[in-house]
């Protein structure tokens, strides 16, 4: 799960934990419920890690949803209400 902001300044840790699971697995669950923010840092790393693998994002925060409505991002990835409904897509 990815808690905090999820900025420039702080995507490091993320980046890599979804680097290294998108290429390792043909698919990756993010747990987006713990984001309080999200930049373009965190839009950039979304795609560059569905691009990799079939990536999953559930439980976003109305913030993120907003985000990912507004960018058509919402129209590309797959998100999901649960962790269960993303697995099982």
């Amino acid at each position: 799960m990815a808690c905090g902001a999820c900025d420039l300044q702080s995507i490091a840790g993320l980046e890599e934990a979804l680097t290294t699971a998108a290429w390792k697995h043909p698919k990756v669950v993010l747990d987006a419920s713990g984001i309080t923010f999200a930049d373009s840092s965190l839009l950039n790393l979304l795609i560059m890690a569905h691009r990799a693998g079939a990536l999953r994002i559930t439980a976003p925060r109305p913030q993120l949803q907003r985000l990912l409505g507004l960018t058509g991002l919402d129209a590309v990835l797959y998100v999901r209400a649960t962790v269960e409904e993303a697995a099982a897509c």
